[in-house]
């Protein structure tokens, strides 16, 4: 069975305004200190296996990615426990953590003063000084890196619907944006990021990434932000297309459908049929319809590009994905996942419920602040 791994790119905030707080170094270094001083193994402190806490482009963000896992429910009680210390570092900086994609209260980001974080701001301006998003991002193991190439050839149509389940960024810089994830929007300003062409190859990939690398456009090829991506660490394919999730079993279902994706992928690799020959611009337009409605009304069809309506979408994706869920043994997990999402909404779904009754973002941040450790 394949593994499944997961970063999560969590906001930092202050649980009283909801504003975003730049504290992600002060919060790192207590969580170094408490590696020092043993204070992992203290019961009102548990330290996850494995996986790391990690700073990101700015101070208002801190990612955690977990280890390997197989198991569902192991995976769900990482994310948890990463939740827990992402919380609990962020407390003793005097913050909160919140898995939202934006941040729904206005916010003036400070950039991570790293040597590559301050040439990203030289070079790409406005776009890396604003750019404070959340991301959920799942790795699924490979055998090789032809067998990934092939993978992304064969999923990139269905990945606009992993963004519909997982929407969570209504609000951006105070207002509500209409759509259900703005961050896939603000995504869109790198010029690395979105969907690929069909490459056919891992030497067509590899030569692809050179050329944008020598163009001198992007610096360095962890600046590649396609929807899905070949890992530069790991024998694995990244998705990254979707928001960081307010619910951990929203997390989960994601995690658990690339990596469906990924297998189904791989075997009709090997079984010699061909990708759908869909444009890339048309997979982009089938993003924005998920980052603009999410579930609520249609999606693209990832074979023909014609709207449908959103569940019948993603029932088609569930029966192209069910032998492998079988397989695995997710397919009841995952379906009661999606039956979940579809009655009771996404993230977005949620914030916009708690504004519509409070009148308040700051309460929609303190919900959220919530249901992250829920």
């Amino acid at each position: 069975m394949r593994t499944m791994g997961v970063e999560e790119e969590l906001l930092l905030v202050d649980a009283d305004t909801g504003e975003a707080r730049a504290v992600a170094a002060a919060a790192l270094r207590y969580a170094s200190q408490l590696e020092l001083d043993g204070a992992a193994d203290d019961v009102d402190a548990p330290h996850p296996p494995g996986g790391t806490l990690t700073a990101e482009l700015q101070q208002e963000q801190i990612e955690t990615d977990t280890r390997p896992q197989l198991r569902l429910v192991d995976l769900a009680e990482e994310l948890r426990s990463w939740r827990r210390r992402a919380d609990q570092v962020a407390a003793a900086a005097g913050a909160r953590v919140a898995a939202l994609a934006t941040s729904p209260l206005p916010v003036h980001p400070q950039i991570t003063g790293t040597p590559r974080y301050r040439s990203m701001v030289e070079h790409f301006g406005l776009t890396s000084v604003e750019q404070l998003i959340c991301g959920l991002h799942v790795h699924v193991s490979v055998d090789s890196a032809e067998e990934a190439v092939a993978v992304l050839d064969r999923v990139r149509t269905w990945l606009p619907v992993l963004l519909a389940l997982s929407a969570n960024s209504p609000y951006w810089q105070g207002q509500n944006t209409g759509y259900a994830s703005f961050r896939s929007q603000a995504m869109l300003r790198w010029p690395s990021a979105g969907p690929t062409d069909v490459l056919g190859s891992a030497e067509a990939y590899r030569q692809l990434l050179d050329d944008m690398i020598g163009s001198g456009v992007i610096l360095d090829p962890g600046m590649v932000y396609f929807d899905a991506r070949v890992s530069q660490r790991y024998p694995t394919v990244e998705i990254r297309i979707a928001d960081v999730c307010l619910r951990v079993d929203d997390t989960v279902l994601i995690a658990a459908l690339s990596r469906a994706l990924v297998e189904t992928a791989a075997r009709e690799w090997r079984s010699g049929r061909q990708p759908e020959p869909v444009r890339s611009q048309l997979v982009r337009m089938a993003a924005w319809r998920a980052g603009r409605s999410s579930i609520d009304a249609e999606l693209l069809d990832p074979r023909t590009s014609q709207p449908r309506p959103a569940k019948e979408v993603i029932a088609d994706l569930l029966d192209h994905v069910r032998p492998a869920l079988h397989e695995a043994g997710d397919e009841t997990w995952v379906e009661a996942a999606v039956a979940r999402v579809l009655e009771h909404g996404t993230g977005a779904h949620r914030q916009r419920a708690v504004f519509e009754r409070s009148g308040s973002l700051v309460d929609v941040v303190r919900d959220a602040v919530e249901q992250t450790q829920s």
